[in-house]
Parts: C-alpha cells; sequence; structure tokens
C-alpha cells in the first residue's frame, strides 16, 4: 500500500473521529436543555397527586395517592408533599370535597380537615361563619346563584310608615357563597330556583343580615366571576330614583312652601334624612347607610 494512501485513510479515520466527538457533544447538549427545561431551574420538590379519579366525598385511602416530582418553582400552593400528611393516624381521615381526576395535585382547600367529615364546617374559613338566606327566584336572581359563586348582599326596608322612606342598602358585599338549599358541590352547573342560599360572612355581617330579614327584604345580586371591585354607592333611596340627591343643603327631598304676604319662601324638609339618621344609628354598624 503506498504512503499516499496510508495517508488518505489516516485523514479519513480522523474526520470521522471529529465528526464522532462533535455528534456527541451536541445529543448531549440537547438532552440536558431538555431536561433543564422540562424539570425546571430549581430543584424538585414531591407532590402528592391522585393516583386514580376521585369522587366528592371519597374518604382518601393510601392505594389512591402517589407522590410526583414538581419543579420547586412549579409546585401548587397548598399541595401536600407526603402521602403521610393526608392518611389517618392521629390527625384522622380527610374527605374529598369534590371530584379530582388522575394525576390532579391534592390542594388543602380540596379536602377536609385532619379528622374531618363532609360537612359545612370544613369549607368556612377560619373567623367567618356561614348564615343562611331566605331565597326565591327573585332573590336568588333566578336559581343562578350557585355553591362558589360571589354575591352582594342587599336589604331593601321603609322607615317609618311611608314608602317614601323606603331605602336599599348594602348589609355585605363579595361574600362566597357556600351552599343552595342543602347542596355544596362547587362543580354544580344548573340553575335551582332555592328556598334558603347560605354565604360566608364576618360575625358582624351574620347579625346585621340576621336582622335585615327581621325588618325588611333581603336580595342577593351575583357578581361576576372576575369581578372584586368595592361598591361605591352604600344606600339608595326612593328620592335617588327621581333623580334627585338625598343629601346636601338646600336640595332634595319634599319642600314646604312658606307664605309671608307677598313673599313666598320655600323650605326643604329634612324630615326622610333625620329618619334614616336615626333608624342606621339603632342598627348594627354593618347595616348602616354611609
Amino acid at each position: 500500500m503506498s504512503i499516499r494512501t496510508l495517508a488518505t485513510l489516516g485523514v479519513a479515520v480522523l474526520l470521522g473521529l471529529i465528526a464522532v466527538v462533535l455528534v456527541r457533544n451536541y445529543l448531549g447538549s440537547a438532552t440536558h436543555t431538555a431536561a433543564v427545561q422540562a424539570g425546571g431551574a430549581g430543584p424538585g420538590i414531591s407532590v402528592v397527586v391522585a393516583a386514580k379519579p376521585l369522587a366528592r366525598g371519597t374518604v382518601i385511602q393510601a392505594d389512591a395517592l402517589k407522590t410526583v416530582n414538581y419543579p420547586q418553582d412549579a409546585a401548587p400552593v397548598g399541595a401536600f408533599h407526603a402521602t403521610s400528611e393526608l392518611l389517618g393516624g392521629e390527625n384522622g381521615q380527610r374527605v374529598a370535597l369534590r371530584d379530582m381526576v388522575a394525576n390532579e395535585p391534592i390542594l388543602a382547600g380540596n379536602v377536609s380537615g385532619a379528622g374531618g367529615r363532609l360537612g359545612l364546617s370544613g369549607v368556612v374559613a377560619p373567623g367567618m361563619r356561614a348564615v343562611g338566606l331566605r331565597s326565591s327566584d327573585v332573590a336568588g336572581v333566578g336559581g343562578f346563584v350557585l355553591p362558589g359563586d360571589r354575591v352582594d348582599i342587599l336589604l331593601t326596608r321603609t322607615i317609618g310608615n311611608e314608602q317614601s322612606n323606603s331605602v336599599t342598602q348594602i348589609l355585605a358585599e363579595n361574600v362566597r357563597v357556600l351552599g343552595v338549599d342543602q347542596s355544596d358541590n362547587v362543580d354544580a352547573n344548573k340553575p335551582v330556583v332555592a328556598k334558603v342560599v347560605t354565604v360566608e360572612v364576618t360575625p358582624d355581617q351574620a347579625q346585621a343580615i340576621s336582622l335585615g330579614q327581621s325588618v325588611g327584604t333581603v336580595t342577593l345580586s351575583l357578581r361576576p366571576v372576575a369581578d372584586n371591585a368595592p361598591l361605591i354607592r352604600k344606600a339608595t333611596t326612593v328620592s335617588d330614583l327621581n333623580g334627585t340627591p338625598h343629601r346636601g343643603a338646600g336640595r332634595g327631598g319634599p319642600s314646604v312652601r312658606v307664605i309671608r304676604g307677598v313673599q313666598t319662601t320655600t323650605a326643604f324638609s329634612e324630615g326622610v334624612a333625620n329618619s334614616l339618621k336615626t333608624a342606621s344609628s339603632a342598627m348594627p354598624a354593618a347595616m348602616r347607610a354611609p
């Protein structure tokens, strides 16, 4: 074999080795990049997920749970990180509060408290109260108020004996609906004309709502899903419906004409405003109009 042939063969082998090294480095870099993208930049953390579909009301058992490694910066808020946190022992059993699909992370808000049973008391937030409202097709927005919705609670009442002294005021705003009649299923999506709607409110609001139902008519105002804005107007009177403000010096409200000789003077009565103020001061702070 000639020297020229050997040299050509050596160059070919060298180029082949270089190509293998380059391809290997490229594949290794691509694999590492894909692993980083799939696994996140931070270290992994265990998250407990449902090993199989769980129906609402199911007692959480070991065979229904498994752990999955999540990137630490992508772990769901309220997730459990060990199956022992969800099982029996000293803390007692937990119950699923809603339907869950396989591989769905088990969140604290989706299961009852430790040793809890499937009941409304396990859903009410700490410091809050559940109170029932008498409902109808009108008060309950035609039955479209469902568990999980947010509503404003309005009270319409008459101050004194005159219909013109009626007022509608806000008892509570942006409150969560816990249940409709005896159902607290947040996955319900069919309108139901209920007799009772249960809402989650503060203790002071619960007192105001209880009193309001005895002195007037309580209705619900359904909020859009993403509307958390505070209400600007807290009360509306009959004079507001006529386009006349019920506050202000020298304007609004009933008037009296006083004739002295050839002079005629119009005096505005403060009876309505005084009646509102007197009735409002006798009621809890949560029911008072500003």
